[in-house]
């Protein structure tokens, strides 16, 4: 009873967020067994791949007992859960280093990627639905039912590919596909691991334009994928409260068009913030081809050279981050959505 007093004291948001880390920690765990036992139906032998066709079985097998390769599920799975306790994700079989730092090194670049372009999509998507309602006969609006009909349908790889022959090779006013800065200019020391932030602390302008620049087509190609069911969603929640009793209200009562789209648009917000949470996620699995295609060096690129060459601990390190991002990204949704509509009881 205290403590059901003690917690309806506290502030919504700290509410909803206590409510959300009693059920990370067994969503983490399920993350962490499908994805070992899911892991170990891959095609390959690491032992095999690291050692090369090369070698003789008396190699194989004593390189398998060494990785625990021959004990059983289970005890794999034990071993690999202290481990991951203890902050240990093991060692790539691929690049020898330790899975926690191939992925702090790669983590900056990938949310320095999806968080751009999920600006991007937002301000985009939310703008079109907003003119495509106040303005249904306009041009706006007959493009949008076009494009939102088209953007889902379309591969993200194959708009990266589009982007890079027609706005880099054809037009050549885009930079070459090849990772996050020119050759020939230096990284600057590691701050916040975004690049475009990084650059401006250090006062290094060329550099700053040389990133902006080679965000400029990644971004592009996540973005115009994802406006798509941004827009949609947007255009049918904010139509409704649009056209809704008050609003027509407000407008007998004198109020600008300009406030009645902010009322209407705010009175949108909840289900907006859900499918914004819901594309950030989404980013995360759509970066790999991407980061890919456009050489990031990010997580997507890691997970990829993982899988080719079933590195076990490699590709588990990528699953448990990016299933650790996603929570976090649904906590702060569930977060933003209480803040939006308070009639929501916590």
């Amino acid at each position: 009873m205290k403590f059901g007093m003690l917690l309806r004291s506290l502030p919504r948001p700290l509410r909803i967020v206590l409510g959300r880390i009693g059920i990370l920690i067994p969503q983490m765990f399920g993350v962490l067994l499908v994805t070992f036992l899911l892991i170990r139906l891959l095609p390959g032998d690491p032992a095999l791949l690291m050692l090369g066709n090369m070698a003789t079985p008396d190699q194989i097998e004593s390189l398998r007992e060494k990785m625990g390769l021959n004990a059983s599920v289970w005890t794999q799975f034990t071993s690999y859960l202290s481990s991951v306790i203890h902050g240990d994700l093991g060692t790539s079989m691929f690049t020898s280093n330790p899975v926690v730092v191939d992925l702090l090194d790669r983590v900056p670049a990938t949310l320095e990627l999806i968080t751009y372009a999920m600006l991007v999509t937002i301000i985009i998507g939310v703008t079109l639905a907003v003119v495509s309602v106040v303005k249904p006969k306009g041009l706006v609006s007959k493009f949008s039912k076009v494009y939102g009909l088209a953007a889902g349908a379309v591969p993200d790889f194959w708009v990266g590919l589009l982007l890079i022959y027609f706005l880099f090779y054809v037009a050549g006013i885009a930079p070459a596909p090849f990772g996050r800065l020119d050759p020939i200019i230096s990284a600057p020391s590691p701050v916040t691991g975004f690049l475009t932030i990084d650059t401006l602390l250090a006062g290094d302008t060329e550099a700053f334009a040389s990133a902006v620049g080679r965000l400029f087509l990644p971004v592009l190609t996540l973005a115009t994928v994802n406006v798509g069911a941004l827009m949609k969603m947007t255009q049918m929640v904010f139509a409704d409260s649009y056209r809704s009793e008050y609003i027509r209200h407000a407008r007998v009562s004198g109020l600008s068009e300009w406030k009645l789209v902010r009322i209407a648009l705010r009175n949108s917000l909840p289900p907006i913030i859900t499918m914004v949470g819901f594309l950030f996620g989404f980013l995360l699995g759509a970066a790999v081809l991407v980061e890919t295609i456009f050489a990031w060096g990010g997580l997507g690129q890691y997970a990829v050279s993982a899988v080719m060459n079933s590195d076990y601990p490699a590709l588990q390190g990528f699953v448990l981050v990016a299933a650790a991002f996603i929570l976090i990204v649904y906590t702060v949704v569930d977060v933003l959505y209480g803040i939006a509509d308070p009639r929501i009881e916590v």
